[in-house]
Order: structure tokens, then sequence, then C-alpha cells
């Protein structure tokens, strides 16, 4: 059973360290607050994108060198102060930047891949459907804290700033304590602890493809997830928070649904048919946005097919490359948010400029179509991949 008792701590810690997931909420009530506008509303969540994948870069040899316990413990800890140092944000935005940026950043790139790469040891038969479950929390996370946030400012009257220093409280006491029960299979030690150099993977094609692929798929999710109370005018508040909730909601069932269906076909099979839905999906958004519920079905649909994204690249790491070289590879590969982060402000630009989302969702389609088309096209996977 001890396993098993991993795999729900690491389903536990996910569900803090993706609180940041439901940034959207605060966007509104930040503008108003801070009168700031909706690109720099972002700049939270897009330093928050760049010091995370930095930071899971060094997420393998931090691992090696304290364990999945202390690099779980530790970064969970960093995460919660860094939103309760997110709270000063009312004498200064900066402190939001750097505390949700920054802080927050380095916290869940320390404590993101732990349990990942612990998962895959644990359950090596089934690395897709583990990696969905064990990082579903990450997703689903977002769905409890959009409400808890939405509650705390609409029915408490909080300001944004004291609703980050609640967060950040909750955070700071329960993902270390869900970390403490990280460990990896007795015998799996000495495996975990091999010295994988950067140069011997980043130089293959078929990491280049993963890169690229994943990229695209982070882009959409991004741009989406920050934007979504903004992407269809006129949306009343609780429209826009359910339609958060429902990303959220989506992008955990998505992690567990995209997971399962890797495990029976190829890696390069999943990829082409994530990226494709996506992309189908943001080329439809100015249509299906016009429905009654639409914004609620796409939002939905979108965190659905994104939750995809953080669990196919990581199960075709463990495939390709051996479950013991995750922690450092896949750290490498998810540096791909850092690029990615720049959706959700450059959407936001493009919306100011144009009223619209409907420009750079379509551009972001074609660049989904592209990585799929390069995908297919490659001969860089294995025969059986």
């Amino acid at each position: 059973m001890g396993r098993y008792v991993i795999l729900v701590a690491a389903f536990a810690m996910q569900m803090c360290l993706g609180a940041t997931y439901s940034w959207a909420v605060f966007v509104a009530p930040l503008k108003q607050l801070a009168g700031i506008g909706q690109a720099a509303a972002q700049l939270p969540f897009t330093l928050f994108y760049i010091a995370f994948p930095a930071t899971t870069i060094l997420a393998g040899a931090t691992m090696r060198r304290f364990g999945p316990r202390g690099c779980a413990m530790g970064g969970g800890a960093i995460f919660g102060l860094g939103w309760m140092f997110a709270g000063l944000g009312a004498a200064h935005f900066g402190f939001t930047i750097l505390g949700i940026g920054a802080l927050g950043g380095i916290g869940v790139g320390l404590a993101y891949v732990v349990p990942i790469a612990t998962c895959v040891l644990w359950f090596p038969e089934h690395k897709g459907l583990v990696t969905g479950i064990a990082v579903a929390g990450f997703g689903g996370g977002a769905a409890l804290v959009s409400q808890v946030a939405h509650h705390l400012m609409e029915g408490a009257g909080l300001t944004p700033f004291a609703a980050f220093r609640v967060i950040g409280l909750a955070a700071f006491l329960l993902i270390p304590l869900a970390g403490f029960f990280m460990r990896r299979p007795a015998g799996s030690e000495a495996a975990a602890r091999v010295v994988v150099r950067a140069s011997e993977i980043v130089t293959q094609p078929l990491f280049r493809i993963l890169y690229f692929a994943m990229f695209a798929g982070l882009m959409a999710g991004f741009a989406v997830n920050a934007n979504l109370k903004e992407l269809r005018a006129s949306t009343a508040a609780q429209a826009g928070v359910n339609a958060v909730g429902l990303f959220a909601i989506g992008n955990a069932l998505g992690r567990i649904v995209w997971g399962a269906l890797f495990d029976r076909i190829r890696s390069r099979t999943a990829i082409a048919a994530n990226l494709l839905a996506q992309a189908a999906l943001l080329f439809g958004a100015s249509w299906l946005l016009r429905a009654p519920a639409g914004l609620e079905t796409f939002a939905a649909l979108a965190g659905f097919n994104y939750g995809g994204v953080l669990v196919i690249y990581a199960s075709a790491t463990a495939r390709e490359w051996g479950a013991e070289r995750v922690a450092s590879i896949y750290g490498w590969l998810f540096s791909a948010n850092a690029l990615a982060s720049f959706a959700p402000t450059l959407a936001g630009r493009a919306y100011e400029h144009w009223g619209s989302f409907t420009l750079p969702l379509a551009a972001i389609a074609v660049v989904m179509l592209t990585a799929c088309a390069w995908a297919m096209a490659s001969r860089a996977f294995p025969s059986n991949s």
C-alpha cells in the first residue's frame, strides 16, 4: 500500500502547487485596484512561467543531492512564502510580481518534478496513467483555489493582496506535509542518482521535436487560461469564475485521460492527436464563444487538451529515455514553458489593440499545426513509438 500513499500525497501536493492556474480570477480586481492594464496584470503569471521551468532544469541535480523529500518540502515552503510576500503588493505591484512570479516559480520548479519522477518509479507498468494522476492535482487545484479566492474577495471582502496571504499560508503548511511522503522505491536510489548530461540529450532530433511540440501546446494553454475572463465581451463575474474553474477541472481530467490513452498508443500518435484537437478548438473559438454556454464549453475543452500536454511529454520522456532519467531530462524539456510564458502577455496586447482574441488564438493554432506536421513527418521516433 506504500506506493498508493505516495500517489495520494503526490496528488495533494500538486493541488497546492497549481494555485497559479487560478490567476485569471485575480486579473480584473488587480486591474481596478492597482490601476494597471491587461498586459501588465499578466506579468506575475508570465514571470512565474519563466522562473518555474528555469528552476525545473535544476530539479534533477537537487533531487540527487537532497532526495525527493527534501526537494519537495523545500520547494513547497518557498512557494508558500512567495504568495505571502505577494500580499505586499498593496504598497507596490512589484511585490506581487516578485512573490508570485519569482519566488512562486522557483518553489514550484523545485517541487513539481518530484511526484512525476517518484511515481513512475513506483508504477513502471502504467507510466502515462500514473503521471496523469500525479499531476492532475496541479490542474484540479486551480478549480478549488479559484473558488476560494472568489469567495475571499467577493464574499469576505478581502483585497487580492490579502487573499494572496491566506492562500500562501495554506500552501506553506500543506505542501511540505505532502512532500514528506515522497521517497524512491528500495533499490532504485543508485539508478536515480545517475548524472545525465544535457549535451547527450538536447542535441537529439527527438528532443527537439518534443520541445517544439510541447512549446506549442503550452502556448495555447497559457494564452487561454490567463485571459479566460476577457475572451468574451460582457462576461459576468461569476461566469468568468466558472470558466476558470471549468478550465481547471478539464485540465485535471485531461491529464488522467490523456495519460491512460498514452499507455495504449504510440508517443507520436498521442502528440499529434493532442495538437490537432487543441488547434481545431482555437480556430473555432470565435464561433463557439458566441454560443450561450460557449465560454464555459471552450474553457473546459481547452483545459482538457492542455492537461494532455503536461502528461504526454513527461510520459514520453520516461518511455524513450527511461524512468530513472525523468527528473533530469523532463526538466530540460519543461524549459519550453519559459518561451511559452510570453503568450498571455502578447495575447493581452493583441486584445488591447484589436479588442479581440481571434487573431492571436488563430496564430497559436498555426504553430500547433506546424509542430504536428513535424512530429508526424520525422523519423526521430523509434519504430515502436
